[in-house]
């Protein structure tokens, strides 16, 4: 089964993924950006849905220092978050290269699933 590590702080919005991801893939769970680092390294999740704004570590710098691991550079990101994309971010996103940027408020949650099933069906 694959799997799918949610890094976000907001426990609504996961219990919201879960509810929908769960029934097909293994879901697993970090609640601040430094944990989400170190689950995304240890389990090698197929595909990683972060936001930018957690604590202790910001998605960007979760980005950063996940590029820079064997796994990491190929790792298939995500970003949900509640920032629009302005250009400095915009910038600061692209370099890492994640798959997609989604604002949370401007993406209908059925969208973002098609994308995630997508992605993981590319595997195969």
């Amino acid at each position: 089964m694959k799997k799918i590590l949610i890094v976000e702080d907001e426990l609504a919005y996961v219990r919201l993924l879960r509810d929908k991801l769960g029934h097909n893939y293994d879901v697993v769970h970090a609640g601040d950006g430094e944990e989400g680092l170190k689950q995304a390294l240890k389990q090698k999740p197929d595909l990683i849905l972060m936001d930018l704004r957690m604590p202790k570590m910001d998605g960007l710098a979760v980005l950063k220092e996940l590029r820079k691991d064997t796994y990491g550079k190929r790792a298939k990101v995500i970003l949900l978050t509640n920032l629009e994309a302005s250009d400095k971010i915009v910038m600061r996103v692209a370099k890492d290269l994640p798959v997609y940027y989604f604002v949370k408020s401007d993406v209908e949650l059925d969208y973002v699933l098609e994308k995630i099933q997508d992605l993981l069906r590319e595997e195969d």
